[in-house]
């Protein structure tokens, strides 16, 4: 195999659509591409991507529960770890997602750095977030991330879908400021974990813009999995270290349960899912499906945890979809208007 070359795609540019064939026999989900018209096509990405929403929100209340008594970033390295490890053996030993290729040495310098350093990152965040704030606050600041693709896919212009992005983003960062404020207000220590919030939303963001550079060259799943077992690897060192300090870790039927389910239902499926459709679809337009895990996240937090809503989260959460609905919709589609000055 020849040399890789990596570059950015910019605003607009697609990616050559492979055929992408995905099937977990063990939950009945199979998605197939090839072949489909592109209605359907969309279609059956979208439907995927709702499946991964409500996954992710169980998986976000489950994470909540766990590191109240394990230590943030053991949980979510490992749980990357096994769920990546569990991801390469389907495609090495399975034809459910298709073989495997080669990596050459520049790709796995490339997936090391641009997957798997840049998902630790944003797991050592967002465990600790999860740790030091309500779960339906986390989900919020990552529903904020797809203003954050849609600034990095486009460099302000004099035109009206600039004022439109700006806008947007205007919109979201304000929600996120009225999240903030009563911690900024109360000067409590729970600002570290609104703090941790925000950057895991800027670092998840950042992942899904590197795993679409990746997908140039690698598919969706094979992205997944090798960005979640190197995520692991990176981690690893930092989560025995907590569990030093920790003074050991706590092992029982319950928690090694939830820990599995979500390597499952968290790892496995939602992220062979996620990084498939980025190949086909722009970041900022995959992401925009982040702003349904609030509310999946509060639902399973609500139920499940008994965890109340903030006074100011739901003006934050409309601050953000709001901005998040400005910069999405193509509004010259619409009015049959240029967006132009």
């Amino acid at each position: 195999m020849g040399m890789v070359q990596f570059s950015e795609p910019g605003f607009g540019a697609s990616l050559p659509v492979f055929p992408v064939q995905i099937s977990f026999a063990s939950c009945g989900l199979c998605l197939n591409f090839h072949g489909v018209p592109e209605k359907n096509h969309h279609t059956a990405i979208a439907g995927s991507l709702l499946l991964v929403v409500i996954m992710w929100g169980g998986n976000n209340a489950g994470t909540k529960w766990l590191v109240a008594a394990w230590p943030p970033i053991w949980t979510g390295g490992t749980r990357f770890l096994f769920a990546g490890l569990i991801l390469l053996a389907v495609l090495r030993f399975t034809p459910w997602l298709g073989r495997g290729q080669s990596l050459t040495p520049q790709l796995r310098r490339q997936l090391w750095l641009r997957g798997g350093l840049s998902l630790a990152a944003y797991a050592v965040l967002f465990c600790w977030a999860l740790r030091l704030t309500g779960a339906a606050h986390v989900a919020l600041y990552l529903g904020a991330s797809p203003i954050w693709a849609l600034l990095v896919e486009r460099l302000p212009e004099r035109d009206w879908s600039s004022v439109r992005r700006y806008g947007a983003a205007l919109l979201a960062v304000s929600g996120v400021a009225v999240l903030f404020w009563p911690a900024l207000k109360a000067g409590s220590f729970n600002l570290a974990g609104e703090t941790c919030g925000l950057l895991s939303s800027l670092l998840w963001a950042n992942y899904n813009h590197q795993s679409r550079i990746l997908a140039q060259h690698l598919r969706g799943v094979e992205v997944a999995a090798n960005a979640m077992w190197m995520s692991g690897v990176w981690l690893l060192p930092l989560g025995l270290g907590e569990i030093i300090l920790h003074h050991g870790l706590r092992l029982d039927l319950a928690h090694v349960s939830v820990q599995a389910l979500s390597i499952l239902f968290g790892g496995v499926v939602p992220y062979a899912l996620w990084n498939s459709a980025l190949r086909h679809w722009q970041t900022s337009r995959v992401m925009l499906f982040n702003n349904l895990i609030p509310l999946t996240t509060t639902i399973w937090a609500y139920y499940i945890l008994g965890e109340p809503l903030t006074p100011t989260f739901c003006l934050a959460m409309l601050l953000i979809v709001a901005g998040v609905a400005l910069g999405q919709v193509d509004w010259s589609r619409i009015f049959r208007e240029p967006e132009s000055f």
